[in-house]
């Protein structure tokens, strides 16, 4: 009896032994699952900033070639007929609709070139109300500029070049007397200069001005004029006994 108790109580629990081994492993295992933790999570962060990092650059772009896709024939003032358009390698000034929840029907001076955020470089946007100007004046200056939009930061950095229907790119589109065809935005990362996947090409759907003349009402007055105009050398042609214009066209 009393043996068969002893054989009873012996199993009825773990020895000291089997506990400070399965704390041993225990603990092997948790030690092991922290090391792969420690050396999964950095990878899985940068991971996440990279993708981040893609999408923020991917929608800058976008951004970006739909603002210069959206340019328009525009002159600075009444005495020039050239487009207010100014490109370099870093950075582009045109006009284009205004946008935005709280602009009204009108045109936009935009810019979008390369500044220092933070102390360091970025690719910015910034918009001023377009309106007519003297000659030599400036349509705009720095300080009209407003609204700045980060768009691309460091370490990219991007530059523009510019191709007319030839499609040959150069590096600037000064005083010329139709926008470029094509604009090219080129990003580089500025450590390794290696050109990235997102650049790409835009072009400008407007390339000459809607009218280069008078506006609608005085080309209807014109036309109104050219009709009475008509109608009187047709009434001196018939009185001088000359066929009118009309007859000479059913005869």
């Amino acid at each position: 009896m009393r043996a068969r108790v002893d054989q009873q109580g012996g199993e009825a629990g773990f020895t000291l032994i089997e506990t400070l081994a399965a704390l041993v492993l225990t603990g092997l295992l948790l030690s092991a699952l922290s090391t792969l933790t420690a050396q999964w999570l950095p990878n899985w962060d940068r991971g996440i900033d990279r993708i981040q990092r893609s999408e923020l650059v991917g929608t800058g772009m976008q951004r970006m070639a739909a603002d210069l896709a959206a340019a328009e024939f525009v002159p600075a003032g009444r005495e020039t007929r050239k487009p207010l358009f100014e490109g370099s390698p870093l950075a582009v000034t045109f006009v284009r609709s205004a946008i935005g929840p709280n602009t009204g029907i009108g045109l936009d001076v935009v810019r979008i070139g390369e500044a220092t955020d933070r102390g360091r470089p970025a690719t910015v946007r910034w918009r001023t109300a377009f309106a007519p100007v003297p000659p030599g004046i400036s349509p705009f200056t720095p300080a009209q500029l407003a609204e700045p939009v980060v768009l691309l930061r460091a370490p990219l950095r991007l530059s523009f070049s510019y191709a007319g229907p030839d499609r040959i790119f150069r590096d600037e589109w000064r005083d010329a007397d139709k926008l470029p065809a094509l604009i090219r935005l080129t990003v580089r990362d500025a450590a390794s200069e290696k050109v990235l996947a997102v650049s790409t090409v835009t072009p400008i759907h407007v390339d000459a001005p809607a009218r280069a003349g008078e506006s609608d009402d005085d080309a209807k007055d014109n036309l109104k004029d050219g009709a009475n105009d008509n109608a009187q050398d047709g009434s001196k042609n018939a009185g001088n006994g000359a066929p009118s214009p009309t007859r000479q066209r059913g005869t």
